[in-house]
């Protein structure tokens, strides 16, 4: 019923930026939070940051002042400004959205197939 699709991963150098962003498409009705999470091999997916509707943000300790997420409502989008990257920022970054759609009577969470960011030392 909802489809989340992200695009802008790649490979870059330790201190260089990428963009990521994720598109919601379907039965949408509203959208209360969307956001990004990453997962290593062999460990739990952690959150990387969030927005809500009302733009408000959180952040994971070990991006904030170097990752900004932003949203455009209209679109259904979110992105994620990634800058100063560095080798342990390497991960499948995978979009989050806590979605109301058309047919339903609550919110539940979606989620994206992951793209894969490479930080090389």
């Amino acid at each position: 019923q909802v489809q989340l699709v992200e695009s802008g991963g790649g490979l870059v150098q330790a201190g260089g930026s990428l963009r990521l962003s994720c598109v919601a498409s379907g039965r949408i009705s509203s959208i209360r939070v969307m956001g990004w999470y990453r997962q290593v091999p062999d460990k739990q997916r952690e959150l990387v940051a969030t927005i809500a509707s009302g733009s408000s943000t959180t952040y994971a300790d070990s991006v904030k002042g170097r990752f900004t997420i932003s949203r455009d409502n209209a679109k259904n989008t979110v992105y994620l400004q990634m800058n100063r990257l560095k080798p342990e920022d390497t991960a499948v970054y995978y979009c989050n959205a806590y979605v109301l759609t058309t047919v339903g009577i609550t919110y539940a969470n979606y989620w994206g197939q992951g793209t894969q960011v490479t930080v090389s030392s």
